[in-house]
């Protein structure tokens, strides 16, 4: 009797074990439409792009680099401002390892293999030359998932079901969803106004990294920035000559569309670009610097006699707005740049402080935009 009530003991025990083994696996549907089965909550991750951090940080802001065991050098080198201050509170991602890209082929499987990742989150944007290098089929080999997400290719559309996605891989479903929450209700404070307003939409030049090379120039279609002028209140001069999320603009398109305001997208690219012409944004920038060079690139050709540079209404913001999950506040600072009377209340630096006050590890310093206006 004792020895049968052993074996259903036993056996109990074991369909419970299979039972919790069953309930650790999930599948998510990722933002290319692939479902993907994988143990969760991951342990150990890899960030095929470093700036994913933008997006852990949000989820777990004690630690965010508990769990990631590689990445792709980029955040120290796009991001430097903010790579120091993550830096300086968590000093140990000074040696994680580092990764090349997909993009370019110079990411390592056998590297990675090496950490042995349960995951390794890749931006959408990368998808096809995975494919094409077949990295996909010799991760699939040594099963490591990948899981694609996006904050850049269209941002509006996928940021927030990347955030759901990565919540629930990392067991961080409510913290994704609060900030969710905080993200629409804020982008709601600029999107109902316009919609009950109906206000006529000032002309918007974009110049998607002005200064970075000299050549003129990089900008926005309908997507990205593109996206939040038009959210914004404005009309993006790119929507209908740029098919895609990022294109050029030659000086004659400018000229005759001639913008009522240009909004430069600036960054720290000593990294890339030293000593070069792009305005510098981002936390703790120096502001007289700033826009003096905005100023700078006024002088262009393909600024001639344009409206917004006769009118000031020149503006610069952090270009990585275009590429984390923080986009609605570039939202606000553009509604408040192309409709100041309908927005005179809204205050986005505030938005960015409390964005970092309840979400982020790292403090909140100004230097995320400026404008030739500013009195």
């Amino acid at each position: 009797m004792a020895a049968h009530f052993s074996k259903l003991l036993l056996g109990a025990v074991s369909v419970l074990s299979c039972a919790a083994a069953v309930a650790d696996d999930i599948t998510v549907t990722d933002v290319a439409g692939r479902d993907v089965t994988l143990d969760a909550p991951a342990e150990r991750v890899i960030l095929g792009e470093g700036r994913q951090i933008y997006l852990l940080g949000l989820l777990e802001p004690e630690d965010p680099f508990a769990h990631v065991v590689g990445w792709r050098e980029d955040f120290s080198q796009a991001d430097p401002d903010n790579y120091a201050r993550y830096a300086e509170r968590f000093p140990e991602i000074d040696d994680l390892p580092t990764f090349g890209g997909f993009k370019d082929g110079t990411f390592d499987v056998e590297q990675a293999a090496s950490l042995t990742p349960d995951v390794v989150l890749m931006n959408i944007e990368a998808k096809a030359a995975t494919e094409d290098a077949g990295y996909d089929d010799k991760l699939a080999e040594l099963d490591i998932p990948i899981v694609y997400v996006d904050f850049r290719e269209d941002p509006i559309e996928n940021t927030i079901s990347s955030m759901r996605i990565i919540g629930k891989l990392m067991g961080d479903e409510a913290a994704a969803e609060e900030f969710i929450a905080f993200a629409e209700e804020q982008m709601a404070r600029v999107t109902d106004v316009i919609a009950e307003a109906d206000p006529k939409r000032p002309s918007v030049f974009i110049d998607r990294a002005g200064g970075y090379s000299d050549e003129c120039c990089m900008s926005f279609g309908p997507a990205n920035f593109g996206e939040y002028v038009t959210l914004a209140g404005g009309s993006n001069i790119a929507a209908d000559i740029i098919p895609d999320s990022f294109g050029n603009l030659n000086p004659e398109q400018i000229i005759a569309a001639d913008p009522e305001h240009m909004v430069v997208t600036g960054g720290n690219w000593d990294a890339y670009v030293p000593g070069g012409d792009w305005v510098g944004m981002g936390p703790g920038a120096d502001m007289d610097k700033a826009r003096e060079k905005l100023d700078a690139l006024t002088e262009r050709t393909a600024m001639t006699g344009i409206r917004a540079v006769e009118s000031d209404n020149v503006h610069a913001i952090w270009h990585q707005f275009y590429n984390s999950p923080y986009y609605f506040v570039a939202v606000q600072q553009l509604a408040k740049w192309l409709h100041p009377q309908l927005f005179e209340d809204l205050e986005p630096e505030a938005t960015m402080r409390e964005l970092h006050d309840r979400f982020l590890p790292i403090d909140y310093e100004p230097g995320y935009w400026v404008s030739l206006n500013d009195e």
